[in-house]
């Protein structure tokens, strides 16, 4: 696939009108968390009741009423994603006190019941540890027994699936799955069930709408992308963001489709895409570098079977033969879409 194609709207996904029926080969996504109270004000414009149970103090109402609210987009989903695909939900728990009484919030949980409902198959989920060099990050009373509480370190990246195993039937389909193979070694690092990935900045500048982007590391779209999806797919994203997904999904050459509520994130989106191009060309050529270094390691204790012609260089397995890493030639920004073109590493 020598380009990509990008398109980043600006609406509430409750309905994805733009987007047809069985289209989205795979969702990559992390969405306001709720009862983390940043997101309050999203919640409260979008369901008022929120705003009253919440004065109350009535924090188990205000929960499901915020997660009620998340619930028509995972219905939109359902009817976007193409039978036989994945999606990725990336999803923290809330600590809050409301009314003096302090509590725990599963988001996590109340997520993965939704989509049981709606007919999702659960996959093995994935724990983020997020990296903190915090020296106090117990909450609570310090040292004195029955006041300090555990600190939430971890979030959620919960994996699902419309229907079956994914076949690959026609020829096309079959070489583009190879060409999209991950290396050996990275198959083990990614395919584990714990991520220690160091979070990213948070603070956006020049917002009219809020301090913090609440965007999660481009490492994690962009694992879950090359895990669960093949050249020329589309990934979508329906909290947008800043547009970390859409930069993985460059990275990938993958198409993308990105949906963002809030009007003052598009020009931020808009920016982080234009400059681009050399910091993801960094980081996909750093990727083939990470594999020389881990080929020259490993022929300390022994001598790999295969070798990839494209990249020109040995590789563990035979599946990992054709891989094909694109960097980016340009990126054209148009009034409806985002157009990458690509050439292969020589």
């Amino acid at each position: 696939m020598n380009q990509s194609i990008h398109q980043i709207y600006n609406y509430n996904a409750q309905n994805m009108h733009h987007i047809n029926d069985n289209s989205i080969d795979l969702v990559v996504t992390s969405p306001p968390y709720p009862m983390i109270e940043m997101w309050d004000e999203l919640y409260k414009h979008l369901n008022p009741q929120i705003t009253k149970h919440l004065s109350e103090g009535d924090g188990q109402n205000a929960f499901e009423l915020m997660h009620r609210e998340l619930d028509i987009i995972w219905e939109e989903i359902y009817r976007v994603v193409k039978n036989n695909r994945f999606i990725c939900i990336n999803i923290g728990d809330a600590t809050r006190t409301i009314n003096k009484n302090f509590m725990i919030y599963f988001n996590h949980s109340r997520i993965i019941n939704k989509m049981l409902s709606l007919g999702f198959q659960p996959l093995p989920t994935i724990y983020w540890r997020k990296q903190t060099n915090a020296p106090n990050k117990f909450m609570g009373s310090g040292m004195l027994p029955a006041g300090a509480y555990v600190t939430l370190e971890n979030e959620f990246i919960l994996i699902f699936r419309k229907g079956g195993k994914r076949e690959f039937k026609s020829l096309q389909e079959k070489e583009l799955r190879m060409n999209s193979a991950f290396f050996w070694e990275e198959r083990n690092k990614w395919f584990s069930d714990i991520w220690d990935v160091k979070g990213t900045n948070q603070r956006i500048i020049n917002s009219k709408s809020r301090e913090r982007s609440a965007a999660f590391p481009f490492e994690i779209p962009y694992r879950l992308i090359n895990m669960y999806s093949i050249k020329g797919d589309t990934i979508l994203d329906p909290f947008l963001g800043i547009g970390t997904t859409t930069l993985a999904a460059l990275a990938s050459n993958r198409n993308s489709i990105g949906i963002e509520l809030n009007n003052d994130l598009i020009p931020i989106v808009n920016k982080n895409i234009s400059s681009s191009k050399d910091r993801l060309n960094q980081y996909i050529l750093k990727r083939l570098e990470d594999h020389c270094q881990f080929i020259d390691n490993y022929e300390h204790k022994k001598q790999p079977k295969y070798y990839n012609d494209f990249l020109k260089n040995k590789v563990i397995t035979k599946q990992e033969t054709k891989i094909k890493l694109d960097i980016l030639d340009d990126i054209i920004i148009e009034d409806e879409k985002i157009i990458a073109i690509y050439k292969e590493i020589e």
